[in-house]
């Protein structure tokens, strides 16, 4: 039988690993309340503002598509392509409270054609590559099933 692989974040910090609800981690400075994605630790991003302390703060799971297009080319690493590549959809997505917009992959089958700006999706986890002991994962945009369609 086959020993479980240890789920790890492809990029550390910038996302919780609960399968269930993750969520992208932000920072939202202690002075005017700017958050920032991926985390900030030296200087808040606000022009008007002179922060430096910042808290770490779970953002929205949903948004809405701001744009989205096909990657056709081989991205550079950490990603691992499969062999042969074949091109995947990434969308730019406005997150619901925030108001930012933060850009993602999309899930494995939906593709630029079964997308239009505005459509609402949510964060998920989903594999990126796997060694012996661990399983890479990263964050997806899934779109949200409408009810009753």
């Amino acid at each position: 039988m086959a020993q479980a692989k240890t789920p790890t974040a492809a990029r550390e910090g910038w996302f919780t690993l609960d399968a269930q609800a993750p969520a992208l981690l932000g920072s939202k400075c202690r002075v005017c309340g700017t958050i920032a994605f991926p985390k900030e630790a030296s200087f808040c991003r606000n022009p008007d503002c002179a922060g430096t302390e910042f808290d770490e703060v779970p953002l929205s799971r949903t948004g809405r598509i701001w744009s989205y297009t096909d990657a056709r080319y081989q991205p550079p690493e950490p990603y691992v392509a499969a062999e042969p590549y074949e091109p995947f959809c990434i969308a730019a997505v406005e997150l619901a409270a925030e108001e930012m917009v933060v850009l993602g992959q999309v899930v494995p089958g939906v593709t630029a054609t079964d997308l239009a700006i505005g459509d609402e999706v949510e964060l998920v986890l989903d594999t990126l590559y796997e060694d012996d002991e661990h399983e890479y994962v990263v964050w997806k945009w899934r779109p949200v099933e409408q009810s009753g369609a």
